[in-house]
């Protein structure tokens, strides 16, 4: 197989650019190309530039880097790398994809430019190396149409979904000509090297995701229009409520642009003369009209919804579709879904509004509107795709959808739902009759929660169920039996290889004395000779969102404070017997990793994060310190070891590590960024694809043990104490911040709690304690401000509102 090392893009657009930057972060080798413009603008011209110059001849390329450099999420884990990407222009640097070992085509979507680029890639591609579109709509074959059999072997489709960075799914679609191997190279290295989940998908006009996603929305919209409904009633029945994100539909195409969403819609018309559904893929008058008037949702600042300023602040107000006017939000009420919304398991809650769907128009439109979708993408097969499986998954990974369409006809019973579909003449596929006339029940066989089998339409059978090799997943190891304790809040799950994971499963994965008791649990067990190490970790939406604070704030403001601090002094002891455990232990954060979940991976020997990890101890929000150990390790490594340097002043580190607790700085970039902040370590490693993420710090607990782990000793380490110089300096630097306005008052008494605690208190001289010493210090200066009525009022504040409160 071919090792990607280096890649060139060309087309330096929204895709290109992203496409480009991702492989940037991904540590490869990139070079960026685009066209040469074929005039001047006025200020070239104003200049005295021609059409010769260099900085003309990169117009394009240098306007997307400077995409890249401003996107917005950031398209870089770290703005400086934008500095790796080698630029050019196809005319004068195509030789500079000479050695590319993949090169990938993101230029207009038009079919004879794509074409003609290909003939020059040719030219200069060295043998062996990949190349792909990125086209969303045009036939993979037809692009590399004339050229030889080699380069036809060597090319394919790899459709990334924008931003490339952040969406999961990549759609990988081979030709009739494309060689397995080379499918197999660029699944594997996409899934690994990028992160991503790759489906093979059939050269069908939108593949898989767009196409099931295109027919989704015209049905939804077309029976909204249809029957009455308004915007805000559909995005409130579409979204989080049927296991969809919050933006639901008609939010969702103003994000996405609706003249985007029309350029679509108008491509899959043309595309698909044969579709049965064709005509439910026609544009409405009324979204045709609102691109008449220039409303293209955000991009315009107004499409189906519109920002005003009303009485109450900042206000959405959404179109009305008899109107076209704007209109004050109503907020809608349905019976229906006022009790759907009380069941917090997602398939319960749709088996619920289905077969209670004949109660409420809001039932009636999710129905009518879901079991066409469903029967649909089962009648795309085998057009788009053999496997149920990929598209289940390309809706998941590519749409944010929390089930697939065959894993919610599963959910609702799929001899049910076909007698559903049946009663209205909705078409259902013949292999999905033939799989019932068989005696199938459900698209995936399971056995205690964990697929097994899989209904292979092409072979009208069950197959076995294979996960991708180098996962596990922790749902499956519970179901093989594997949980080794369990509470409300936590678990322990063999890993296997003598591997424990410690697992959160309580809300937000917040750390209560539930959890904690669980953690004990893993220090028992790990004194047994059948355990090396322990993993911590999970797989929910986020790692860690710090300290359950309504646990806290509950034990403080009834009376019992002691509980509140036994709870505290207890999680703070555990960790620090994480961090001095005979065995290693990894901890492998992702998502949001806040407070106290940052506090668990500080204590853990190693950390291995997945990419998009962000991190920071945010205590100061919510009028606290970091208390189970933050403080302490941030000096630990972040000062001590300068002391160590003849001559190094430790001050301005002691400031840094200050300066990162103090403002609450998140790695709002990701794991690249939380090693510049502190938060992981040099050897801490990243991992591009979250899915591999408990894997991966299983195999770094089986190396540390095979190198032979130094395990640090029971009572820690020296760390140094600056003392009252280092309390002066900061605490000048926090009433320069107080007299500036950036600060309030009670930010400042906090800034001097946690100065106070980062200098090791009111040392006359420097000198070198424990690490007990400085957690002492922690728990005393964090149960005195837990008792001020001013903390106690930004823990309510982020309780109610979910918004720190600046008091």
């Amino acid at each position: 197989m071919t090792q990607i090392k280096k890649v060139a893009v060309i087309g330096a657009g929204t895709m290109g650019g992203g496409i480009a930057a991702h492989c940037i972060n991904a540590g490869l080798q990139v070079v960026l190309l685009d066209t040469v413009p074929s005039s001047l603008t006025p200020d070239e011209e104003q200049r005295g530039l021609t059409l010769a110059s260099k900085e003309v001849r990169n117009r394009f390329v240098k306007a997307g880097l400077e995409r890249i450099k401003n996107a917005r999420p950031a398209a870089l884990f770290d703005p400086q790398s934008v500095a790796k990407i080698v630029i050019g222009n196809v005319e004068d640097d195509l030789t500079l994809i000479a050695d590319a070992d993949w090169i990938v085509e993101a230029i207009i979507e038009q079919l004879e430019p794509k074409r003609a680029l290909m003939e020059q890639i040719e030219q200069v591609r060295k043998p062996g190396s990949i190349v792909s579109s990125n086209t969303s709509g045009i036939p993979i074959a037809a692009i590399a149409a004339g050229r030889s059999e080699d380069f036809r072997r060597h090319f394919l489709g790899t459709h990334f979904f924008n931003p490339p960075r952040y969406l999961y799914l990549l759609e990988v679609i081979p030709t009739p000509d494309t060689d397995p191997d080379v499918v197999a190279t660029i699944s594997r290295f996409a899934d690994v090297t990028l992160g991503k989940g790759v489906v093979v998908c059939k050269d069908r006009p939108n593949f898989i995701g767009n196409r099931i996603f295109s027919y989704d929305i015209a049905t939804t919209v077309g029976y909204a229009l249809r029957n009455g409904y308004t915007v805000e009633e559909v995005d409130s029945l579409t979204g989080e409520l049927i296991g969809r994100p919050k933006t639901a539909t008609f939010r969702l195409l103003d994000l996405v642009g609706i003249d985007v969403m029309l350029h679509v819609q108008r491509n899959l018309y043309e595309a698909l003369p044969d579709d049965e559904e064709r005509e439910a893929l026609k544009i409405a008058p009324e979204i045709e009209a609102l691109a008449a008037k220039g409303w293209l949702g955000n991009k315009s600042g107004v499409g189906f919804y519109k920002e005003v300023k009303g009485a109450s602040g900042r206000e959405f107000w959404h179109l009305n579709l008899q109107t076209m006017e704007h209109e004050p939000p109503k907020k809608p009420r349905f019976d229906l879904v006022g009790k759907a919304r009380k069941i917090e398991n997602l398939p319960e809650r749709l088996r619920f509004l289905i077969d209670n769907a004949d109660a409420d128009r809001a039932g009636v439109f999710i129905r009518e509107t879901m079991l066409r979708t469903l029967a649909y993408a089962a009648r795309r097969i085998p057009e788009i795709s053999d496997s149920i499986v990929d598209i289940d998954r390309a809706m998941r990974w590519g749409f944010g959808h929390q089930l697939g369409p065959f894993e919610v006809w599963d959910t609702l019973g799929v001899r049910k739902t076909a007698e559903r579909m049946r009663e209205r003449d909705i078409a259902i596929a013949p292999w999905v009759e033939e799989m019932l006339a068989k005696g199938g029940e459900s698209f995936y066989q399971r056995d205690n929660g964990r697929v097994v089998g899989v209904w292979n339409p092409i072979e009208s059978r069950y197959v076995e169920y294979t996960p991708p090799e180098g996962v596990l997943s922790l749902d499956d190891l519970r179901a093989q039996g594997r949980e080794v304790a369990r509470n409300h809040s936590a678990s322990l799950i063999d890993l296997g290889d003598g591997v424990l994971c410690f697992e959160f499963h309580a809300k937000v994965n917040a750390i209560d004395p539930l959890i904690t008791e669980m953690g004990w649990k893993a220090l028992e067990l790990l004194q047994e000779d059948r355990w090396v190490g322990m993993v911590i970790g999970n797989q929910s939406s986020d790692f860690c969102a710090g300290v359950n604070l309504g646990v806290v704030l509950m034990g403080v403001m009834g009376g019992k404070p002691e509980e509140s601090a036994k709870f505290a002094k207890g999680a703070q002891d555990l960790f620090f017997r994480f961090r001095t455990c005979p065995k290693p232990i990894v901890a492998a954060p992702y998502g949001r990793v806040l407070g106290g979940g940052v506090e668990v991976c500080l204590a853990a020997a190693r950390r291995v994060a997945a990419a998009e990890t962000y991190m920071g101890l945010v205590e100061l929000g919510v009028g606290l310190i970091p208390a189970w150990g933050g403080c302490k390790e941030f000096v630990r490594r972040h000062v001590s070891p300068h002391v160590k340097t003849p001559g190094a002043d430790p001050l301005p580190y002691l400031q840094q590590a200050f300066e990162t607790i103090a403002m609450a700085k998140v790695s709002e970039l990701g794991a690249v960024q939380a090693k510049q902040l502190g938060y992981l370590m040099d050897d801490d490693r990243i991992v591009m694809n979250r899915e591999r993420l408990v894997a991966e710090a299983k195999k770094e607990v089986l190396l540390m043990v095979a190198e032979g782990y130094t395990p640090v000793p029971p009572e820690g380490e020296p760390v140094y104490a600056i003392g009252r110089r280092g309390i002066a300096a900061v605490n000048a630097m926090v009433y320069g911040m107080r007299q500036g306005g950036y600060i309030s008052d009670y930010d400042m008494t906090l800034a001097r709690s946690l100065a106070y605690v980062m200098c090791g208190g009111d040392l006359t001289q420097p000198q070198w304690v424990t690490e007990q010493y400085f957690l002492d210090l922690e728990f005393e200066q964090a149960s005195r401000l837990i008792q001020q009525p001013k903390t106690q009022e930004r823990i309510m504040a982020i309780l109610q509102t979910g918004k720190p409160l600046r008091n």
